[in-house]
């Protein structure tokens, strides 16, 4: 089952709504709520995320009189439910009944209730009591009319992982001895030799909790994957219960880019179990370039979702409540987040929360109908954007063209998050985004993929910072540039294998980036991290921050070398050439092997303006076109979708300028035909859909 099923349910309309948590309101306030949803074209409501306690006031009696009236009220109303298992909160009485049901942190200080999510991962009790609240409302709700989905907890690991408590101990050693098998593979995996770490009983081994200094890499690299993997166990046992019981599709809400390695859930494996994809997404009020974080994290979860539609389960109509600063969105720019999202691959648009709440720790937190009620700047733009997207009803289904894809590995970024590694600055989420952004501001769709995904469908691969990676994933990228494919990889890629050792011959050397050192035809033989805020200046790509390396080309025809002139940095210290990697390659090229494709190499980070140069020559080199086939105007984007008899081709207006570009066809949010021009106000949003 797809997102292809939700549509059919709602008639072949986009899915529209939100969070609706009537529990928190009096019963007379119901009926009101159903009339703005009909006034607004919402058809469908996530309902009981947060009702545990109210459903199961004591443990084995449960009270479901209020959810039988809420779901008959929304059912004669003719909107739709996703109906959660509530499962993200155990109630009070659960936590003072079953106290060591609590998360520990690494100081090995047990948490306590009060909040949201106050359960470890590996308490039995915990996945027993889940597992009875999810049979007794998919037994109750199974034939229920506005059910058409089901949602599984909330957030997964968000607020109580990575739990280091004694059940988190004993899993962790289970888990360990089956992926090992016995110890002398661990100590191996794991190089205890270092530091006189060698174990020789599995019950020795711990959770990474608190020491005195840096916990072995490899330590918190397998613990973090099983983290992930604990919280995926409790996703399908309550799955696997559902689904024995109902036909409707499956899903929880992903988090986006939001899951380092101090929150592990690894989306990529998880994907895998979902029947339909879900993504909650929200601006950082803080980032002057957040539309552009929200585009990455859309081309991200259509990744997870394998290309197909997916679903945008939550955002924010306006500002949000835990932020430093809760800035409100600007007029029309709820209208642009929710198109970019569906530009970029979602057949739904989902807000938290329906009616914003009067306590609690989000009352600030904004909703569709907001404090002030009807007569306000947020519900006139709720009631558009309901219009808008019954007007594009046409998209769902679709696919996003894209002929461009970064490469974004859970375990590379967990690895570059590490820490004794040679910069704190060197991250594999900021130098993704930054390529995603040179490409987003070049007009080029890029899907996001694993290293180990089938990339024979693109002509262009960006991998950023692929710091840790298996030989399945190297050998896939070296298949993709053999096949005639263009690849571009940056410093710190490479690097480490899957048990973060590194790449090397101990006998005889080696020199980086390891596993890509061949296919890209060069070898570098030492780090140079920058300082905080210096730059390096390059004899091409103008300069570089973060990074530089000692090495030489072998086989690589060199497009770029660290300056080796005088010169200072931002902050007083040596350029490139003061610290002896002046001359060394900074970008280079080296082509396929069968005379098709090319694998470049960048050895900073490179600027703005540098970037875009680069990406101009990959471009060219792939045969890579901006969708429009000329670089759009700045800060508007482009995106098409297409079912393969029509187009339908985003534009997005970010900027505070009007634009004319060609595009011919009707804008289906204005009714009008284009006449092979479209002009587009600041701030302004066309789908404009024509024949192939």
């Amino acid at each position: 089952m797809t997102m292809d099923y939700i549509v059919d349910k709602l008639g072949g309309r986009i899915a529209f709504g939100g969070d609706y948590n009537p529990e928190q309101w009096p019963e007379e306030v119901w009926k009101h709520d159903v009339a703005l949803m009909k006034e607004a074209g919402v058809n469908l409501v996530s309902v009981g995320i947060f009702s545990w306690a109210l459903l199961e006031p004591e443990e084995g009696r449960y009270e479901f009189g209020w959810l039988d009236r809420v779901l008959d009220l929304l059912h004669s109303n003719g909107i739709s439910v996703d109906l959660a298992n509530a499962s993200a909160s155990p109630p009070p009485w659960f936590s003072r009944k079953y106290p060591d049901s609590l998360p520990v942190d690494a100081d090995g200080v047990r948490q306590s209730y009060g909040s949201r999510q106050a359960f470890a991962a590996c308490s039995p009790d915990y996945r027993r009591a889940a597992a009875a609240l999810t049979t007794a409302i998919v037994e109750r709700y199974a034939g229920h009319p506005a059910v058409v989905m089901w949602h599984v907890h909330n957030e997964y690991g968000c607020h109580n992982q990575p739990d280091y408590g004694p059940h988190a101990e004993r899993g962790f050693q289970e888990w360990l001895q089956s992926k090992y098998g016995n110890l002398d593979a661990l100590n191996d995996a794991w190089g205890t030799a270092f530091w006189s770490q060698h174990y020789y009983d599995w019950s020795e081994i711990l959770p990474p909790r608190r020491s005195g200094t840096w916990v072995n890499p490899t330590q918190q690299l397998d613990f973090a994957r099983f983290s992930s993997h604990s919280l995926l166990e409790c996703f399908t046992a309550e799955a696997d219960i559902i689904r024995a019981h109902s036909k409707h599709p499956v899903t929880t809400n992903f988090m986006g880019f939001n899951m380092g390695l101090n929150a592990p859930v690894d989306y990529w494996r998880w994907s895998k179990h979902m029947d339909v994809v879900s993504n909650d997404h929200y601006l950082i009020a803080a980032d002057e370039r957040n539309f552009q974080d929200l585009a990455m994290t859309a081309d991200l979860t259509r990744g997870w979702a394998d290309g197909k539609p997916w679903l945008l389960m939550e955002h924010s109509t306006s500002a949000v409540n835990w932020q430093p600063r809760n800035v409100a969105k600007a007029p029309g720019e709820m209208l642009r987040n929710s198109m970019q999202h569906v530009a970029r691959g979602t057949d739904g648009v989902l807000f938290f929360q329906w009616r914003a709440s009067r306590a609690g720790a989000e009352k600030y937190h904004s909703g569709l109908v907001p404090h002030a009620g009807r007569d306000t700047k947020v519900w006139r733009e709720v009631v558009e954007l309901g219009r808008a997207l019954e007007s594009i009803s046409g998209v769902a289904g679709s696919s996003v063209q894209a002929e461009a894809c970064i490469i974004h590995d859970t375990d590379a970024r967990w690895g570059t998050e590490l820490d004794s590694h040679p910069s704190e600055d060197a991250r594999n989420i900021p130098e993704t985004r930054r390529w995603h952004d040179a490409l987003f501001r070049a007009g080029i769709t890029a899907d996001i993929r694993q290293s180990t995904d089938d990339l024979s469908g693109y002509k262009l691969v960006v991998a950023p910072m692929l710091y840790l990676v298996t030989d399945e994933g190297a050998a896939n990228l070296h298949r993709f540039v053999n096949a005639g494919g263009t690849l571009v990889l940056t410093y710190f890629s490479g690097i480490v294998d899957e048990n973060d050792h590194i790449r090397m011959d101990p006998v005889n050397g080696g020199g980086y980036p390891g596993a890509f050192s061949e296919l890209l035809g060069v070898s570098m033989e030492e780090f140079f991290p920058l300082r905080s805020g210096d730059s390096v200046d390059l004899s091409r790509f103008g300069s570089g921050t973060v990074w530089s390396e000692l090495g030489k080309p072998t086989g690589a025809e060199v497009l770029a070398t660290f300056d080796g002139g005088a010169g200072t940095s931002g902050s007083g210290g040596t350029n490139a050439g003061g610290t002896g990697v002046g001359g060394s390659p900074a970008v280079t090229r080296r082509a396929g092997s069968a005379g098709r494709g090319a694998a470049y190499y960048v050895a900073t980070s490179l600027g703005r303006e540098g970037l875009a140069e680069l990406v101009d020559v990959l471009c060219s080199d792939a045969g890579v076109q901006p969708v429009l086939g000329v670089r759009p105007p700045e800060d508007v984007e482009i995106v098409r979708r297409s079912n393969g008899a029509k187009d339908w081709t985003f534009v997005i207006n970010h900027s505070a300028e009007d634009v004319d570009m060609a595009l011919d066809g009707v804008d289906l949010l204005s009714g009008t035909s284009t006449e092979g021009t479209l002009k587009l106000t600041a701030g302004g949003v066309a789908v404009v859909e024509s024949s192939r």
